[in-house]
C-alpha cells in the first residue's frame, strides 16, 4: 500500500512529459546545429510563407519545417524527390508532442558536402581572428585609383565600371583580369590580390557574379581568405547576389551585396565632393571675412595706441608741452622786469636826492684832491697843495692857499 502511495506521487501530466523532452532536445548541442541529408516529400507551400515537407531516405523519414523569415536561406524552389541537405536545429512541438527539424538552410545534395566545408573553414577562420573588427581596415572616402580583381568578361566587370566611371570620372580603374571559376581560380585571385596591391591603389573589389555554390566556391577557399587578410590595402568583397555569402566576405573590410553596390561603397559621388567643397568654400569665406574683420578692429586699436605712444605723437605732445612753459616762463620773466623797473625808478628817485650831480645843479659844488679823494674836512688838504673843484657846469683846479678851521670863521 504504501508503495502505491510512491507511484501515485510520481505521475506527470501530458504536457510537463512534453515539456520535460523539449528541455532535454534544448540542452542536446548536437540537436542544435546540425545537418540532414535526405528526399525531400510531402513539400507544401503555405499561405503564412512557411515550408512543410518530410525528409527521408531508406531507413526512416523526419518532419520538416521552414519558416518564412529564414526563407533567405534557400536559394532555389523546394520540390519532391529533390535530395537536399538542410541544416538547422531539432526541437520538440509540445503541443503536439512531436518532434521535427526546424530549417534555416537548405542546399541541393551536389552543394551539401561543399557547404559542410565552408561551414567548417568559416569556423577555423573565426576562431584565428581573422573576421575580428580590431582588423578592418576603413575605405578611404576620396581614391584615386580603384583595383578591380574580376573577370574581365560579364556583367559584374561592367557595372563596376560603368558605376564607377558614371559617379566620378577622374578615378582610374585598374582591372586585373582574375579566374573566378574553376580548378585555376583561386591561384589566379590571389595573384590579382597581390599584384594590384603592389601597384598600389587606394581601395580594391573582389568579386563576381552570381552562380551556385560551386561556381562562387573559389571564393570559399582558405588561401584567397588569406590574401585578402594580409592585403594592405583595403578590400571590398562583391560575390554573387545579395543573399549569397562566402568566407571573403567576413575576411574582407567591407561587403557589398553585389559588385555594383560595391562600385558605390568605393567610389564617392562627384557631385557630393563638389557639393561639399562648395559647403567647405562659404565657410572658408565666411571665416575670413570674419577673421579679416576682427583683425581690422584690432588694427584700429593697435593703430590709436600707436598714435599715443609714437615718438612723433610723444614729441609733439612734448613741444606744446615746452612751448607752453615757455610762455609761462616769458610772463613771469615779463612780470619780475615790470616789477624791477618799478624798483630801479624808486631807486632811482631816490638816488636823486642822494646824487652829487643833482647837488652840484642845486648850487653846491664838490672838491677832491689830485687822487680824486672827496675833501670834506680841512684837515685832509694842506698849504699849497693842489685841489680839483666840481660846480654843476665843469671844473676848477685850485691851490690851498689857506686853510681855516670854522671856529676861525
Amino acid at each position: 500500500m504504501q508503495g502505491w502511495v510512491i507511484e501515485i506521487r510520481n505521475v506527470y501530466t501530458v504536457g510537463q512529459l512534453n515539456s520535460y523532452i523539449k528541455n532535454m532536445f534544448t540542452q542536446d548541442y548536437l540537436l542544435q546545429a546540425l545537418f540532414v541529408k535526405g528526399e525531400v516529400s510531402n513539400c507544401k507551400y503555405h499561405s503564412s510563407g512557411h515550408i512543410y515537407f518530410t525528409l527521408k531516405d531508406s531507413n526512416g523519414c523526419i518532419s520538416c519545417v521552414m519558416f518564412s523569415g529564414n526563407r533567405t536561406g534557400l536559394s532555389f524552389r523546394l520540390a519532391e524527390g529533390q535530395q537536399v541537405v538542410v541544416g538547422g536545429t531539432v526541437d520538440v512541438y509540445e503541443r503536439d508532442g512531436k518532434y521535427q527539424l526546424y530549417a534555416r538552410q537548405i542546399v541541393l545534395d551536389g552543394a551539401g558536402l561543399l557547404y559542410e566545408k565552408y561551414e567548417q573553414l568559416k569556423r577555423e577562420l573565426e576562431e584565428t581572428g581573422m573576421f575580428a573588427e580590431e582588423y578592418k581596415q576603413p575605405i578611404p572616402r576620396y581614391i584615386k585609383t580603384l583595383g578591380v580583381v574580376t573577370a574581365d568578361t560579364g556583367a559584374a566587370v561592367r557595372d563596376i565600371i560603368q558605376i564607377a566611371s558614371r559617379r566620378n570620372p577622374y578615378v582610374q580603374i585598374l582591372l586585373y583580369p582574375a579566374i573566378v571559376q574553376g580548378e585555376a581560380a583561386v591561384e589566379s585571385i590571389v595573384k590579382g590580390i597581390r599584384a594590384l596591391e603592389q601597384f598600389p591603389v587606394d581601395v580594391m573589389i573582389v568579386g563576381r557574379g552570381g552562380g551556385s555554390i560551386e561556381d562562387l566556391w573559389a571564393f570559399n577557399s582558405r588561401e584567397v581568405a588569406q590574401a585578402v587578410f594580409d592585403c594592405s590595402v583595403p578590400i571590398i568583397s562583391a560575390v554573387g547576389h545579395e543573399t549569397d555569402t562566402t568566407i571573403i566576405d567576413y575576411v574582407s573590410d567591407l561587403r557589398a551585396p553585389t559588385p555594383s553596390a560595391a562600385a558605390e561603397l568605393a567610389v564617392t559621388d562627384i557631385r557630393e565632393i563638389l557639393g561639399e567643397a562648395q559647403d567647405f568654400k562659404e565657410r572658408l569665406d565666411q571665416l575670413m571675412t570674419r577673421r579679416l574683420r576682427q583683425e581690422r578692429e584690432r588694427a584700429g586699436r593697435y593703430e590709436m595706441q600707436l598714435k599715443y605712444l609714437s615718438p612723433v605723437s610723444r614729441i609733439r605732445e612734448k613741444k606744446t608741452l615746452s612751448l607752453k612753459l615757455e610762455e609761462r616762463l616769458q610772463e613771469r620773466m615779463q612780470a619780475v622786469l615790470v616789477k624791477k623797473h618799478q624798483q630801479l625808478a624808486l631807486y632811482m628817485e631816490r638816488m636823486k636826492g642822494l646824487s652829487p650831480i643833482e647837488k652840484l645843479n642845486s648850487g653846491y659844488s664838490y672838491v677832491e684832491d689830485e687822487t680824486g679823494r672827496n675833501v670834506r674836512s680841512v684837515t685832509q688838504v694842506s698849504e699849497g697843495q693842489r685841489l680839483r673843484i666840481r660846480v654843476r657846469d665843469g671844473s676848477i683846479n685850485a691851490q690851498v692857499t689857506a686853510i681855516g678851521k670854522e671856529e676861525d670863521i
